[in-house]
């Protein structure tokens, strides 16, 4: 079980630059202006597709963690079926189909050995039994010492979005806007991030779409002026919450934690009064590469939740239990499709049911 593991971790280690140059390569690219209009599209697509009568959010989030299911759900099922009694040998499985469904080996260990003590102190012989304790553990797994909800209730709020490029930070930053507004809030985008080719423009196109303003200035404008910019524009308004992309570039983390610095200086200055809410934007589908982008981002930030996106595309949503474990940072919102309604407040209970849920 190890060996395959660490064969594993070793491929992971040697492609983690490539993925994460990959991951600002192809968003800085010129290509990207050139699908501006794609993406527009795709957007006015997602709010018409918003209107349709959907099916309910557990339904939704069943159907989203698919992928993950089938690489840890359907696994477990057949190795629970495939024992006559509860064993270490059946322990030993169990653990290497965590450990390969990128839930983190120092996670997936905590795991196995709460279970190894709950199945000793109920004296559980049956492997019928196991996957509801398993559940009971996971749901502990994902309480942390903050709340999952987002701290936007008074107004007024401002929400920093942080994130490597290329993970879904502006779809998500349009998508919540989106949801806010439709809740009754007065919103306002701040597009910070000018030093990616064409996120301003696609910053101003959801901003369009959704009908809610966006502060900007010329591509490669100091963030921190336009920061400033938008929260005096907020005050005038009377904003309810302030939005706030940023740029994200790991190869260079001294820029990186400079930048940050001056904005959250400004925001701590001319904003003291708002509540506020730094959420670092993830994607599932790079596995434990997003653990390793969390644990820089936590150096030069105090990031208060995680808003992970692409759960519906990937096998590696058991990433979500090593975030929480390891980090102790909330995961306060999930992306679970394409629609503008899919991305949603994680609930880890509700997030516990649809992953092991019966098909």
């Amino acid at each position: 079980m190890l060996k395959k593991f660490f064969k594993k971790l070793k491929k992971d280690e040697e492609n983690m630059n490539e993925v994460e140059q990959s991951q600002e390569t192809n968003s800085d690219s010129i290509e990207e202006s050139s699908n501006l209009k794609k993406e527009e599209k795709c957007i006015t697509t997602q709010i018409l597709d918003s209107s349709d009568k959907s099916p309910s959010f557990f339904n939704k989030l069943k159907s989203g963690l698919l992928k993950t299911r089938q690489g840890i759900t359907e696994k477990i099922d057949s190795l629970l079926k495939s024992y006559g009694k509860v064993d270490e040998e059946l322990l030993e499985e169990l653990e290497e189909i965590l450990i390969m469904s990128d839930v983190g080996m120092d996670t997936t260990l905590k795991i196995i050995e709460r279970l190894r003590t709950e199945i000793s102190s109920r004296k559980i012989t049956d492997t019928s039994e196991v996957k509801s304790v398993l559940k009971e553990i996971l749901k502990e797994l994902l309480q942390t010492s903050k709340s999952n909800d987002l701290d936007i209730s008074t107004p007024p709020s401002i929400i920093l979005v942080i994130g490597v490029n290329g993970v879904g930070k502006t779809t998500s930053i349009g998508k919540l806007a989106h949801n806010l507004r439709s809740k009754g809030k007065k919103v306002l985008l701040a597009a910070g991030d000018t030093f990616r080719a064409a996120a301003i423009d696609q910053l101003k196109i959801w901003g369009d779409r959704v009908g809610v303003n966006v502060i900007h200035h010329q591509e490669g404008s100091d963030p921190a002026a336009i920061i400033f910019d938008a929260i005096q524009a907020a005050k005038a308004r009377k904003i309810d919450v302030l939005i706030c992309d940023t740029a994200g570039r790991l190869h260079n983390k001294k820029n990186l934690m400079n930048e940050l610095s001056k904005v959250f200086k400004i925001v701590d200055r001319e904003f003291s009064e708002a509540k506020k809410e730094v959420l670092l934007v993830l994607d599932a589908t790079t596995g434990q590469n997003a653990i390793r982008q969390a644990q820089t981002f936590k150096e030069v930030a105090d990031i208060t939740g995680i808003i992970l996106t692409k759960l519906d595309g990937t096998a590696k949503g058991g990433v979500i239990l090593g975030i929480t474990s390891e980090l102790d940072i909330p995961v306060k919102l999930i992306g679970i499709g394409e629609g503008m309604e899919d991305l949603q407040p994680f609930e880890p209970n509700e997030f516990v049911e649809a992953l092991l849920s019966e098909n």
